[in-house]
């Protein structure tokens, strides 16, 4: 039997939910270079201008409010701000629990934590 269907709502995503969670990305900062394994992930930009880097750091995508990005399984990705003002953007994977594996570069080994 299928799962349940399963709704957020806009006042509930202040904080990680699993399957949901708002990413706040503070000026010139940016994430590991990392995949989310079997997980398909979809990032909604709610506010600020970042850019998600993918293709061992060869493809540069940037995304302004009210765009969406679909990051594949295993895709190897790191998401950046370069600017000077915050990046919101609401994450919501296919997993019931998030899964972040964190590599030693592009195409590097998993960072044990």
């Amino acid at each position: 039997m299928p799962g349940a269907v399963h709704v957020t709502k806009s006042e509930d995503i202040k904080e990680s939910t699993g399957q949901t969670e708002v990413m706040i990305a503070h000026p010139h900062t940016g994430s590991a270079i990392h995949h989310h394994g079997e997980q398909e992930t979809i990032v909604f930009a709610q506010s600020g201008h970042g850019t998600i880097v993918s293709n061992g750091g060869a493809t540069r995508q940037h995304l302004a409010p009210g765009d969406f990005a679909l990051i594949p399984a295993y895709a190897e990705h790191q998401e950046i701000n370069e600017g000077e003002e915050e990046v919101v953007w609401i994450i919501t994977r296919s997993g019931r629990e998030p899964v972040v594996v964190n590599l030693k570069g592009w195409g590097g080994d998993v960072v044990n934590e």
